[in-house]
Formats: C-alpha cells, structure tokens, sequence
C-alpha cells in the first residue's frame, strides 16, 4: 500500500511539475513567478521518501518534459530538479533551516552549471560568447544613437570605454552572479516548501526569526583575504577575477549579515518592526550607500559579536 502510495504521489507531482513548466516555457509572463514555483514538487517528494526517489521523480520528469516541452526544457529540469532535490533531502534528515539554505543553495549552483554545460556541449551556446556579442550589439546601438543626435569625438569615445569596462566586469562577476542567484533562489524555494507542506501535511517547519541570523565567521575572513589579495594582484588576472567575484558574493552575504542586526537592535530594544523594514526597503532603494552602510555593520557585527555582546549586556 505505501508503494503504491508513494508511485501515486510521484506520478502526481511530476504531473504538476510538468503543468507549471509548460506555462513557464510557453507564458513569458508567468517566468519571474515559475521559477520559484518549479522546485516545490521534487522538494515535498523528496522530503517525504528521500533522495532516491527524488532522483527516481526527476529522471521521469526529465522524459517528460522532452516530450511536453521540447529539449529546451531538459536542462531546466536537471537544474530545477537537483536544487529541489537537496532541499528536500535536507529537510528529510532534519537540518536547521539555514543549513538546509546552505545546501540548497550550493544544490542549485551545482544545477546552474550543468545547465550551462548542456548549453555548451548539446546546444553549442557558449555563456561568454553569447555576452560578448550582446556587449558587441550595445555598443553599437549606443554609437548609432548618438551619431543620431550629433554627439561624436572624444565625449563618444569615453561614454563607450566606460560603458564597456562595465559591461567587461559584468561578464567577470557571472561566477559571483550564479552564486547569489542560487543564495536567493534556495531561500524563496525553501521558504514556500515550507508554507506548502505546513498547510498540506500539518507540517511545522519555519524559518527561525531573522535577527537571530549568523554567518559563518569563515566568511568575514575570506572576505578580508580577498580584498587583500585585490590589492596585491592585477585585476585582469585569473586570480584577481577570483578574488573580484569572493569579495561581490561577500559583500552581499555581509549586508544581509548587517541587515539582521538592524532586526536584532530593534528586537532588543523593543522598537516597532516597521524600523528595520525601512532599512531594507531603503537598502533597496539606495543600493549603493546603504549596502556599503549595511555591510560596514555585517563586518563588525561578525567580527566582535555584537549580538551576543548586546544580549549579554540586555541580561544584565
């Protein structure tokens, strides 16, 4: 009977999965919100009955979706179904939340890059290449546009250069954009999982509250030798575009580091919740003061422990 139970319940969700990857592939609209939506079949599946029969579910919804969604969709499921996957898997063994995050994410990177090594062997597309000729066509639209409106000479020349350095260090940072990518994607994924089997299964599982978020210490330590090591090293060379893309994703880690202790001040003393609201409604908005703001805060935050300094201090 749980045999049966379970080829039941696998064969349903893979029929979900199946549905919503058709509107995903077929309704452009519908992409920003399917993306976050896709994982959660093989999630509560493999939640349920483990890894195995996770893989078990994605190798059927790899077949199907050649046969519903053409071969397009096939790296997306190998992508979206190897992040859901580990989530699940995590959630089965009973991780904490974040250490499922942890793991989800580096699930969905391992994904990202197997989709982009089907790109390349099956489809022939190469990432780089691919940016190269769209940086090519900005450029000169740019140029067309303001042939069109007289601007010519030196004033041109320099838009251009800056505009390409940009555009350059854009295509250098795509290791540090694929890691952020699968930092937020494993963490909306996981957080909908939980609502989802929470309401369908009685389930209990939650985030615990944000201002008892905390980094790693390791992480403010590899930033630090990164931004080190820039100092010593050519941008241009392989190891500074290593150490450009630990000090970007470091920085992003570092301003959610710092944004939870704007949660844990107002927690500790007792200020309205709409406070640290403000802070990343206003984080987003002005990304590039307040992120500098916020990570300066993650930095001491991490390195002098200041909420245990300050929970300590509000004990006594």
């Amino acid at each position: 009977m749980n045999k049966s139970n379970k080829l039941t319940e696998g064969a349903l969700l893979t029929a979900v999965y199946i549905v919503i990857l058709l509107f995903f592939v077929f309704v452009p609209l519908v992409g920003p919100i399917g993306i976050f939506l896709l994982p959660i079949p093989f999630v509560l599946y493999t939640e349920r009955y483990g890894a195995k029969s996770g893989f078990f579910m994605l190798i059927g919804a790899l077949i199907l979706s050649v046969i519903f969604a053409t071969i397009i969709a096939l790296p997306i499921t190998l992508f979206i179904g190897i992040g859901g996957i580990v989530i699940g898997a995590a959630m089965k063994r009973g991780l904490r939340p974040y250490e499922i995050w942890a793991q989800g994410t580096l699930g969905f990177i391992i994904g990202i890059l197997l989709l982009f090594a089907f790109a390349q062997v099956v489809l022939n597309i190469n990432i780089y290449e691919q940016f190269d000729a769209a940086q090519k066509d900005s450029l000169e639209m740019m140029q067309s546009m303001a042939n069109q409106f007289g601007i010519v000479g030196n004033d041109l020349q320099t838009v251009l250069e800056q505009t390409k350095e940009q555009l350059n260090m854009m295509k250098d940072l795509i290791p540090a954009m694929i890691a952020i990518m699968a930092i937020f994607l494993a963490l909306i994924t996981q957080w909908l999982s939980y609502k989802v089997i929470n309401r369908l299964r009685r389930g209990t599982y939650h985030f615990p509250p944000f201002h008892q978020f905390n980094l790693p210490t390791v992480i403010l330590w590899f930033y630090l030798l990164a931004l080190i090591v820039s100092l010593l090293v050519e941008q241009s060379s392989s190891l500074g575009i290593i150490t450009f893309n630990m000090i970007t994703l470091g920085s992003v880690l570092l301003t959610i580091q710092g944004i939870s202790f704007i949660f844990f001040f107002a927690y500790i003393k007792k200020f309205s919740k709409v406070a640290p609201v403000i802070v990343v409604i206003l984080t987003v908005i002005l990304p590039f003061i307040m992120m500098f703001i916020m990570r300066f805060i993650g930095i001491l935050d991490l390195g002098l422990s200041m909420k245990k300094r300050m929970a300590e201090s509000n004990k006594k």
